[in-house]
């Protein structure tokens, strides 16, 4: 699964983001983004648009999956968006419907990584659901492994 992540301490201040990613967007530029999906044969593209309506309202498809970030960045059309017990809590369910491998990014990378770094991680080893990659012996059997210099 490729998923974009804005994580914080709260889920009010990752919405924040999201509202500061939007406000930053202009109308000619968010209708530059629109144009693009609409006149691809990507399914998947086709369907991204769909899910936003054309507007920037109503981008929260599902509970804290956020179709929005497509029109901020490239990549991957969806985030996770809440604070670090909701997105641990998505990716444990994820993690529970079979998904064990993901591609989680941010944007901007490297503050999106911290943020990510310091609350997700160490939830997700609280759970058994993490495991240091320099340490492949511990790794326990349901495990998802990060790539990260953080050690928890």
């Amino acid at each position: 699964m490729r998923l974009h992540v804005i994580a914080r301490d709260t889920a009010e201040q990752a919405w924040a983001e999201v509202r500061r990613l939007l406000d930053g967007l202009s109308d000619e530029v968010f209708s530059e983004v629109q144009a693009g999906p609409a006149r691809s044969e990507s399914e998947g593209r086709r369907r991204m648009l769909a899910l936003r309506g054309g507007g920037r309202d109503r981008l929260e498809v599902a509970f804290n999956l956020w179709a929005g970030i497509g029109l901020v960045r490239g990549g991957a059309g969806a985030a996770l968006v809440g604070s670090h017990s909701e997105v641990t809590a998505r990716i444990e369910e994820h993690h529970r419907l079979g998904i064990d491998e993901s591609v989680l990014s941010g944007h901007p990378h490297v503050e999106e990584a911290y943020w990510f770094g310091e609350g997700v991680p160490p939830r997700l080893a609280a759970a058994g659901l993490r495991h240091h990659p320099a340490r492949p012996a511990r790794r326990q059997a349901n495990a998802v492994p990060f790539a990260s210099g953080t050690e928890t």
